[in-house]
C-alpha cells in the first residue's frame, strides 16, 4: 500500500500521481480516442553507470508530455524549484516510482538483478512547458559488465502511462566502454487485436492482470560487453 498526504493509495491512483492526471486531452495531441490507453506519455533517457568494471545503476532522465506537465504544475502553483513545496512534489513523485519498483525490470541469464529501494539521487526540473524528473536506479549487488547480455526494460504494467525512448541514441554508455560495449534497443510490434483491446481501455479500466498489457508495448534495451 502506498500513501499520499497522509491517506492510503491505490496502485490505479499511484500512476495517476506519476502522470499527475486522468489525460483526456491527451488523446487529441496523439490521434488517439478519448477513451484510449495510455493516457499519459513520457520520453525517456538513460545513462548506464558503471564502476570498476560492474554496472552500478541506470540515470533515469524522464519528461512528461506537456498536459501531464501542467498538472504537475498546478500542484505546484508558484513554487520554485528550490522551494519546498516542489521539493515535497518531486518526494511525492519519487515515493510513487520507488512504489512500483521504478517501473523498471532488469534481467541476465533470465534472472532478475536486484535494486536498492532508494535512489542515490533524484530531481524534479521544469523544462519549458514540460515537467522532468531524473532519479538514479542504483543496483544492490552490481553485476560485472562481460559476460551474457544485460537486459532491461521500462513500462507501466497498465498502460496507463506509455514510456519510451526516442531511438537507441536516448541510451547512453561511458566513452571508456565504447569500443567494447553495444547497446541494442528492441521495440515490439504488438498484433492489431492487441493494440485494439489497449484503445479499448477507458481511464478507469485495468487490463487483465495475466496479460501484462504494458510489458507487451515496452521497448527492450541490450547491454553486451566483451
Amino acid at each position: 500500500m502506498l500513501y499520499h498526504n497522509g491517506r492510503d493509495i491505490s496502485y490505479n491512483e499511484s500512476l495517476r500521481l506519476l502522470s499527475v492526471g486522468v489525460l483526456l486531452a491527451a488523446a487529441g495531441i496523439f490521434s488517439r480516442p478519448a477513451y484510449a490507453h495510455p493516457h499519459s506519455f513520457i520520453d525517456m533517457k538513460t545513462d548506464i553507470q558503471t564502476q570498476d568494471d560492474r554496472l552500478t545503476g541506470l540515470k533515469m532522465t524522464w519528461t512528461m508530455d506537456e498536459i501531464t506537465s501542467a498538472d504537475v504544475f498546478y500542484d505546484a502553483g508558484d513554487a520554485k524549484p528550490d522551494s519546498v513545496t516542489w521539493k515535497k512534489l518531486a518526494a511525492e513523485i519519487m515515493a510513487n516510482v520507488l512504489g512500483q519498483h521504478y517501473f523498471t525490470e532488469v534481467y541476465r541469464d533470465g534472472k532478475a538483478v536486484k535494486f536498492d529501494n532508494l535512489p542515490t539521487e533524484y530531481h524534479l526540473e521544469r523544462v519549458g512547458l514540460k515537467a522532468r524528473l531524473m532519479f538514479v536506479l542504483p543496483l544492490a549487488h552490481p553485476p560485472r559488465l562481460e559476460g551474457a547480455p544485460i537486459v532491461f526494460s521500462t513500462f507501466d504494467p497498465t498502460y496507463f502511462v506509455d514510456m519510451t525512448y526516442d531511438g537507441k541514441q536516448a541510451i547512453s554508455l561511458p566513452a571508456a566502454l565504447a569500443p567494447r560495449c553495444g547497446i541494442d534497443l528492441a521495440t515490439p510490434a504488438p498484433n492489431a487485436s492487441l493494440q485494439q483491446y489497449a484503445l479499448s481501455l477507458d481511464k478507469a479500466d485495468a487490463p487483465q492482470a495475466d496479460m501484462a498489457l504494458g510489458k507487451q508495448f515496452a521497448q527492450r534495451v541490450t547491454l553486451q560487453c566483451r
